[in-house]
């Protein structure tokens, strides 16, 4: 027995990503990671709880942790795109550590007090905020494209075994040698990933030249999502399933003491029930997609969630629950890790940390709103009400959204084009200076005319999407058959980046577009800059 074992446990490993090195140091620093914050809340919560008998301060402490995702989110993907994820990485991980420990020693010293507990609790969320985007941005530079959805899984069953195990190790050394030796303890895990980053080499910047700036970062990462047709499917397909899932999440608690009459231990089961649902939906992702689309694996998960979440609401049986527990959490884990998978390989490395921080937030967002909604319902009804809406709101969202389809991204979605020559301009402007108009002048033969047309306006997006703020083609009245496409962005640094964002995906798009011009002609390209009047 112990031999097919041993055989099975070797060919396991040589299939996972956890075979290479740098990754499996990652990896583990990651489950450290999550294992230190998912302590810390914990701990923090029944801090508050013996320090004030007040349910709206306790609560606050879930708010204190998660509002920073909502406030900071945009801004950590952007940060973790323009700076060495690697920094970002092992800087909030020393922030977290820091402060977990300050809390820690205020609390063995009897110093701390509810403000202090809910502003420190406030700065580790904001610490975990800025990590995540880096984290998971991280994983394509450890991996082939072919070993990426298995490496996510892992992080998924990572997350969510550190989300079972980190509250009971917590409350077992809360109980033993008190909260404050409980918080020391959760701030060494995050020495894990501080050792496994230090350990790794630095990330070269993909793209050289002036850096973005953060702000800026950010609205190029909203307009890269507005102008990308599979991000914008990949955030409608998360937001649809989140603000619906949330009501399990929102009155699991309420469920366990109302409809099965069940106290803190019966709390603890359909947690541990839909933790166990995680770490199995995880497992199986990477087989699912190698047999069958993103599209189809969201959508399996999107039904099975609702099954489950009809099965509690009809059920005051707790077997039955549980059940509908695991299923649950299966369908969470084959949604949202999914979701994960086909972003990270459909965004390209110099917006796939803020795609990524654009699904976090979106997952946040949705579960904030969601749970005031379903929650408000279930105090006006019941929690069986509530979760029946929930379900059918699910069937008709995804009814709605059925033709928005995600896909895995390709090689070409991601893969820089070959590089453009170098401009030929006498005297190279500074790089805020702008808006930079470009002009594009072509010649098409009446025969090509409407397929000339579908191809502009098909790479229309490419110009968007890579930096551009205005897009338009024109028809010249006065020559048959010339064409101008014209494009605006909003300084010269920007357009620079622009020219390096192009990947193989958008050089044939534009490709199919130069191929219809006439071939004895030339493609035109001007390029203006704006000016201001002189001073008086």
């Amino acid at each position: 027995m112990t031999a097919p074992l041993a055989s099975l446990r070797t060919r396991w490993f040589e299939s996972s990503p956890l075979r290479h090195a740098p990754f499996r140091l990652f990896y583990f620093g990651s489950v450290g990671a999550a294992l230190g914050y998912t302590m810390q809340a914990t701990v923090a919560a029944w801090l508050m709880a013996t320090l004030t008998p007040s349910a709206l301060m306790v609560a606050l402490v879930q708010t204190a942790s998660t509002a920073p995702s909502l406030l900071f989110g945009l801004l950590a993907g952007a940060l973790a795109d323009i700076v060495d994820r690697r920094r970002v990485i092992l800087v909030t991980q020393i922030v977290l550590l820091i402060a977990t420990l300050l809390l820690g020693a205020a609390t063995l010293a009897g110093l701390t007090g509810p403000a202090t507990l809910l502003a420190l609790t406030f700065l580790i969320g904001a610490g975990f905020t800025f990590y995540m985007p880096a984290q998971q941005a991280s994983i394509n530079e450890f991996v082939s494209r072919a070993e990426l959805a298995r490496a996510v899984a892992l992080g998924a069953v990572a997350f969510n075994v550190a989300r079972a195990v980190g509250p009971a190790l917590a409350g077992g050394i809360a109980a033993w040698l008190g909260s404050g030796s409980a918080m020391l303890a959760s701030a060494l895990f995050f020495t894990l990933m501080i050792v496994a980053v230090r350990g790794l080499k630095t990330r070269e910047l993909a793209f050289p030249g002036v850096p973005e700036r953060l702000f800026s970062g950010v609205q190029s990462g909203l307009r890269y999502a507005r102008h990308s047709p599979a991000m914008r499917s990949l955030i409608i397909r998360n937001l649809s399933f989140s603000v619906c899932a949330s009501a399990l999440w929102a009155l699991l608690p309420v469920i366990a003491r109302d409809q099965l009459s069940l106290g803190a231990g019966g709390f603890g089961l359909l947690s541990a029930a839909f933790g166990v649902g995680a770490v199995v939906g995880a497992l199986s992702i990477p087989r699912q997609l190698q047999r069958t689309s993103l599209n189809t694996v969201v959508t399996s998960g999107v039904l099975l969630w609702t099954i489950a979440t009809l099965l509690i609401a009809a059920t005051d049986v707790t077997a039955i629950a549980l059940v509908g527990a695991c299923g649950a959490g299966v369908a969470w884990v084959s949604v949202l890790a999914s979701l994960s998978a086909g972003t990270q390989s459909a965004a390209p490395a110099w917006v796939r940390a803020r795609a990524v921080a654009m699904n976090l937030v979106a997952v946040q967002a949705s579960l904030a709103v969601g749970s005031v909604l379903w929650g408000a319902l279930a105090s006006v009804a019941d929690t069986r009400v509530a979760l029946a809406a929930s379900a059918g709101c699910m069937v008709l969202l995804y009814a709605l959204n059925r033709r928005v389809r995600v896909e895995m991204g390709s090689e070409a979605d991601v893969t820089p084009a070959v590089q453009l020559p170098d401009l030929a301009i006498a005297v190279e402007p500074l790089p805020d200076d702008g808006p930079v108009l470009i002009q594009l002048e072509y010649q098409v033969a009446p025969e090509h005319r409407d397929a000339f047309l579908r191809a502009v306006h098909a790479a229309a997006p490419t110009r968007r999407r890579n930096g551009a703020t205005s897009w338009r083609v024109f028809r010249d009245l006065s020559q048959d058959g010339r064409y101008v496409e014209r494009y605006i962005v909003t300084s010269w640094a920007e357009y620079v980046r622009l020219r390096t964002r192009m990947t193989m995906a958008d050089r044939e798009l534009q490709n199919r577009v130069e191929e219809l011009q006439r071939p004895d002609v030339p493609v035109r390209i001007s390029r203006l800059i704006g000016v201001d009047a002189p001073p008086p």
